[in-house]
């Protein structure tokens, strides 16, 4: 039995995952519950041995910052009140994952993040308020390499879980045949414009200068036959740290990673605009205020390495590997957004 923690804050608009959360009580003891967790578990620490294996290490970043990620697609920043000061809730790493690698050329780590999702996103079925990623960067890498990180993160964590997990697996009634196969062979990489043309073929009006809609984002993940990289989404569709190509001006050097079976996106990533001159003009076209980014803009006037990167959604990664409905199951203490919950 489930019950609705608590009315969402506008009835404005529907939010069907909210009528099915549980009471934190009945979710935690729920040994479905317990079975994703270690399912997790085993993700995250899967995720660790590979990072680690290729030289990275493991850093812990800011929660809280004078300033954080832009952030897009309508999701708004939670202030706090820092002595006085106007401080953000991390909604990414990536400022401080670029300015860290004048410490280390290889960084990750499992970050906490808090997004105020739009109300409607309660209702995709893979979005959360606070939420957790496998951050990482590494210095002097491309995008290309970035991506082979990514797959190779991936495909280390899923044996991992398949590896000692079977029983969890079992209990979800999990498809491992199926999940062992979506990482068996590379992940295709697939330029945006030609994932706007297959959508429009099938009567999607995804427009081509913008981010992949969610409902269009879920249909071309039903139609996956494995996970696949989209690469190059146009710039003023993502922040000013996407790097711009250079040999395809207009063009961003970023991906994102799709996960079969409806789950959608699991990672998003780019090579990293580095040079003073060229951030301060990027943040100028996408609206941003340079002063807001004092301390970020210092570190990089004297100078940073280039670098690629690319952020996991570990509870995206759980809900897809474990084989859940919704992404909120794979969390012990889910914040949906509008809905006041633990």
């Amino acid at each position: 039995m489930t019950t609705q923690i608590d009315r969402p804050l506008s009835t404005a608009m529907p939010v069907p995952d909210a009528d099915i959360l549980p009471l934190p009580r009945l979710h935690l003891a729920d040994p479905r519950t317990r079975a994703t967790l270690r399912i997790q578990q085993a993700l995250l620490a899967g995720a660790r041995e590979h990072l680690r294996a290729g030289g990275s290490v493991e850093m812990t970043h800011p929660i809280i910052g004078p300033v954080t990620d832009p952030g897009s697609r309508g999701a708004k920043q939670a202030d706090i009140d820092f002595y006085g000061h106007h401080y953000k809730l991390m909604t990414s790493a990536i400022l401080y994952k670029q300015a860290s690698l004048l410490t280390f050329d290889r960084i990750f780590l499992v970050a906490p993040n808090v997004r105020l999702e739009p109300i409607e996103t309660s209702s995709t079925r893979r979005h959360l308020a606070e939420f957790r990623q496998i951050d990482v960067e590494v210095a002097r890498a491309t995008r290309d390499e970035a991506m082979d990180l990514v797959e190779g993160v991936i495909r280390h964590a899923v044996t991992k879980v398949l590896a000692e997990c079977a029983e969890e697996l079992a209990a979800l009634e999990r498809d491992t045949a199926a999940l062992q196969a979506f990482v068996a062979a590379p992940f295709a990489r697939i330029p945006h414009g030609e994932v706007v043309e297959r959508l429009r073929a099938k009567g999607y009006p995804q427009a081509a200068g913008t981010e992949i809609e969610w409902q269009a984002e879920e249909l071309i993940s039903r139609d996956a036959a494995a996970p696949f990289f989209v690469v190059g989404y146009p710039k003023g569709s993502r922040g000013f740290y996407d790097k711009e190509s250079t040999e395809d001006p207009g063009t961003l050097l970023n991906f994102d990673l799709i996960a079969p079976e409806g789950c959608g996106e699991l990672c998003s990533g780019s090579e990293r605009e580095f040079e003073y001159a060229k951030i301060i003009t990027r943040m100028r076209e996408t609206g941003e205020n340079p002063a807001k980014y004092a301390w970020y803009l210092d570190v990089v006037r004297n100078g940073i390495p280039n670098s690629a990167g690319f952020g996991i959604g570990v509870e995206r990664l759980t809900r897809w590997v474990a084989g859940l409905d919704s992404v909120w199951q794979a969390t012990a203490f889910p914040k949906l957004a509008g809905v006041v919950s633990p």
